[in-house]
């Protein structure tokens, strides 16, 4: 039995945090192998304003620019995912697991816990920043990199201040809703609207002050990998944080505290509503648990709610208008931009309305979106059960492990579809409003590629949850291979000789064909559904297989 909570919240995290640092290491080794076969000319003769909005300083070699594409992006996402995941299990995850109660008969007070869950949060961040402070030093010291101009120093510690913010916000409203799908989602909803507004509204003339009300123009707008830390910036983003910790304290010992997370279903509320008890009911099934996908539909819906809302409004609707405010200027500039920097991010022409949407919301974001709902789901389908220990109550029914895993897999499957149907009419609204003329047929065909691939690394997600009944080891690793793949078929492609292997990783079959612009590629949306059967296959003989868990 480990002596205190400190010691209990960072043993539980730690292995989570080293396999997303040495999954960012290794990137970052990767990319800086690339970067040093790309001809210099094409960051070298951009103009001064696009190299400074891109962080590449003067006389820098094109190997450094790893260190801006992984750190301020990739990295930034991974370590603020990593803390709001900590703030938010810090006093509602010891309640929806039902060991708050236990966690509190030992002679410690509220504050005292939440003190040692702050302190681990806090340890585990800068453990990893310091990680990726290091690997930055070193893998350009082993490529023969050379870092001029480069301030990896003030870099990393904007990215350790920026996590804990989104950490301590997870935490607060954690601490005072007693509910971790809230405090995860909302702190999400912040992090992704504030990315996208600190990315859009400087490019757009007459809005450049409102990126100033989103906390991520205080992460790296001020260019700290090449202007240094900016004091204000970093206070802005600490005091917040304290901020943020009272509202914790002051919330978890004012509020009566649960002792397993309860809430109102999907299905409840049609119940209790006399115009929807009939359907409700035949939804719903029998005691017996007749419909096991309804009831894991029930448990994500706050998260497909969030997901589909930022997918439609924010990444759909809202972009449409927005490229129609661009300055000229922007867009003459846009075919100049590098076509490594735009691999990053999913690649396009951002000088043309198809570009704009793939390299902003298809690129990243709509994957990404997927991808939260299917392998948090496929996570949670059977290790969940297990942790929960509810497996023996949900197996005690007549009915086969074939069955469960099926009916989990389609509840997969319907959020995935969900999040890609959001997708596809924010998408197709913001068209409309834009006066854009993108073709429906070719944004459908794009929304079906990006929802077959989530539903892969939802299976991969499923197939590990059934092989290890850890639901870490079913999040993190489908997480970090999908990072990987995505590196690989962004960046193997830039090297004549090894653009051939980009045919391996699942993002080759998604946007490879531009399905913006050309539509439907029957092949690869064939071999990505093929890819998720396959998985989920794989996830019924391994569950059939092995011993179940069930925690005492």
């Amino acid at each position: 039995m480990l002596a205190n909570v400190f010691t209990k919240s960072t043993w539980d995290r730690w292995r989570g945090t080293t396999i997303a640092v040495v999954s960012l290491t290794v990137m970052l080794l990767f990319a800086m192998a690339v970067y040093r076969d790309i001809d210099l000319a094409i960051y070298t003769d951009l103009p001064e304003a696009l190299r400074a909005m891109m962080n590449i300083p003067d006389g820098a070699d094109v190997g450094s620019l790893a260190i801006g594409v992984l750190y301020g992006l990739y990295g930034a996402f991974t370590l603020a995912a990593l803390a709001l995941s900590m703030g938010s299990a810090a006093i509602a995850g010891e309640e929806r697991r039902g060991t708050i109660g236990i966690l509190l008969a030992n002679p410690k007070s509220r504050t005292h816990v939440l003190a040692a869950k702050t302190a681990a949060m806090v340890l585990l961040i800068g453990a990893a920043t310091l990680v990726l402070w290091g690997a930055a030093h070193v893998v350009p010291a082993i490529l023969d990199v050379d870092m001029t101009g480069m301030r990896v120093g003030p870099y990393a510690f904007h990215l350790f201040v920026n996590a804990l913010f989104y950490g301590f916000l997870a935490m607060a409203i954690g601490a005072w809703t007693g509910s971790r799908p809230a405090a995860s989602g909302a702190t999400v909803a912040v992090m992704v609207v504030s990315y996208f507004a600190v990315s859009v509204f400087p490019l757009v003339e007459g809005w450049e002050n409102v990126a100033r009300a989103f906390p991520w123009y205080y992460f790296d707008r001020a260019n700290p990998v090449i202007n240094g830390v900016h004091w204000g910036h970093i206070g802005l983003l600490v005091a917040a944080s304290a901020i943020f910790l009272v509202a914790a304290a002051v919330g978890v010992n004012r509020r009566d505290l649960k002792d397993q997370e309860v809430g109102v279903t999907l299905i409840d509320r049609l119940r209790a509503n006399p115009m929807t008890q009939k359907v409700a009911d035949r939804l719903a099934g029998s005691t017996r648990v007749s419909r096991i996908w309804i009831k894991t539909a029930s448990e994500h819906q706050g998260l497909l709610l969030v997901t589909a809302l930022v997918m439609f409004f924010m990444m759909g609707v809202m972009m449409g208008p927005f490229y129609t405010l661009f300055d000229q200027t922007v867009l003459e500039f846009a075919d100049e931009f590098p076509e490594a920097i735009l691999a990053a991010v999913g690649g396009g022409d951002m000088s043309t309305a198809e570009g704009w949407y793939q390299v902003e919301t298809f690129g990243l974001m709509a994957p990404i979106a997927v991808m939260v709902v299917t392998v948090a789901i496929g996570a949670r389908a059977l290790a969940g059960e297990e942790a929960r220990r509810t497996m023996g109550l949900l197996l005690a029914n007549p009915i086969p492990r074939s069955r469960v895993v099926l009916e989990k897999a389609w509840a997969m499957t319907v959020y995935g579809l969900a999040v890609g149907l959001a997708t596809f009419a924010g998408v197709a609204a913001g068209s409309l409003l834009g006066r854009l003329g993108m073709d429906i047929g070719d944004i459908a065909a794009t929304s079906l590629l990006v929802t077959l691939l989530g539903l892969a690394f939802g299976g991969l997600a499923l197939s590990l949850s059934a092989a290890t009944g850890r639901v870490k080891i079913a999040v993190f690793a489908p997480i970090a291979a999908a990072l990987g793949f995505h590196l690989l078929n962004a960046f193997l492609p830039l090297n004549d000789s090894l653009a051939g292997y980009a045919r391996w990783s699942p993002f080759y079959y998604y946007l490879t064909s531009d399905p913006l612009t050309n539509g439907m590629h029957w092949g690869h949306g064939a071999v990505l559904a093929g890819l998720t059967v396959a998985l989920v296959g794989l996830s019924v003989v391994l569950f059939q297989r092995r011993d179940l868990r069930q925690p005492g």
